[in-house]
């Protein structure tokens, strides 16, 4: 079993935690956070399903005055485990890092952190060979990372010469201020860093893009014009699509009219905080002009990175070397692709 330490219990650490946890092959040995934050206490609240850890001998004091029981600090447990997720706010992962160096641990850094914090930009599907027994792994952002599922199963398919994307951004996560309350779209200069960073892990697709911040909390649109390098029909790219398990075809016809349909259905389906960890994909949204293929994807900004950052675990602790099977382990413990499962249990 591979020890795993979360550190930052925020909003992408409660998710990580809750994805390794349900790992038949790993052990979930703590999470580790510095404030008696409203995450915190919730974990507090629900009997402490994790152990947690101070991130600082500082920070214990503070978290016990608000009531919230601490199994020691940081530096303390670091000897107990194997490699550790850091979902820190961004840079406090690149000065974990020090402390992860002086103990000989692995570690995966999410998409908030600069590129050089680690050896491996990394993405399970796409380049998981690259993250084969490296030390320090950093996971792309939700939307690059949902971008480079799709891309990735084309480009396998049938080849991607290029593409141009428009990102719909979601302002900021739910029950986040920071951004303020606004009334307006706010444009970022071009290319779009999402595209850029596909690049990063398939240099061989020219990447362009537009982003626009929009203010809604639930989740991020992009809009993909794709270039393949051999002529795809509209339904064979529904059909590569449709075999990942990670991507999934929906409709307007279903009643999935935008991204406060996905919200609330995933809510119905009872996943805890509406998560969910495929990418689906419009199939209304599918067009074609000339030789490009069009379409839309909703990226669930706050889950959709925690099966790659799995896929890391088992990358950089050598746990196995198939891609396929690797992502096909991280599936299966996750109960994707749950939507296929149910629809061939009706059909038997």
């Amino acid at each position: 079993m591979v020890k795993v330490l979360v550190s930052g219990y925020g909003v992408i650490g409660q998710r990580l935690a809750d994805g390794v946890a349900l790992q038949g092959d790993m052990e979930l040995v703590g999470v580790v956070d510095a404030a008696p934050t409203l995450t915190v206490q919730a974990l507090r609240d629900k009997g402490m399903p994790y152990k947690l850890y101070a991130a600082f001998d500082g920070a214990r004091e503070g978290l016990e005055a608000a009531g919230i029981p601490v199994a020691g600090t940081m530096a303390e447990v670091l000897p107990e485990v194997d490699i550790v997720l850091d979902a820190a706010p961004g840079g406090i992962g690149a000065k974990n890092k020090v402390l992860y160096a002086e103990h000989g641990k692995k570690a995966v850094f999410q998409g908030g952190e600069k590129d050089d914090v680690a050896d491996v930009f990394f993405h399970g599907y796409a380049n998981y060979e690259k993250g084969l027994n490296q030390t320090f792994l950093k996971l792309t952002s939700c939307n690059t990372t949902g971008l480079i599922r799709t891309i990735d199963c084309l480009d396998r398919g049938v080849g991607v010469e290029r593409i141009a994307i428009t990102i719909v951004r979601r302002v900021a996560d739910p029950g986040d201020y920071h951004r303020g309350l606004v009334n307006a779209l706010q444009v970022d200069k071009a290319p779009n860093h999402q595209a850029v960073d596909l690049m990063k892990i398939m240099p061989h697709v020219d990447a362009t893009g537009l982003l626009v911040h929009t203010p809604i909390t639930h989740g991020h649109f992009i809009s993909v014009l794709a270039t393949p390098k051999d002529d795809l029909s509209i339904d064979e790219a529904k059909e590569l699509m449709a075999a990942h398990d990670r991507i999934r075809l929906i409709s307007t016809a279903q009643g999935f009219l935008g991204n406060a349909s996905v919200f609330k259905y995933a809510r119905d389906l009872g996943h805890p905080r509406g998560d969910i960890y495929e990418v689906p994909v419009w199939e209304d949204t599918f067009v074609k002009s000339g030789r490009d293929i069009m379409f839309g994807v909703h990226i669930p900004q706050e889950s959709v990175t925690i099966p790659e950052s799995i896929d890391a675990i088992r990358a950089a602790m050598g746990m196995e070397t198939d891609r396929l099977k690797a992502v096909g382990q991280t599936n299966k413990y996750l109960g994707l692709p749950y939507w296929k499962k149910v629809r061939q249990e009706a059909l038997a």
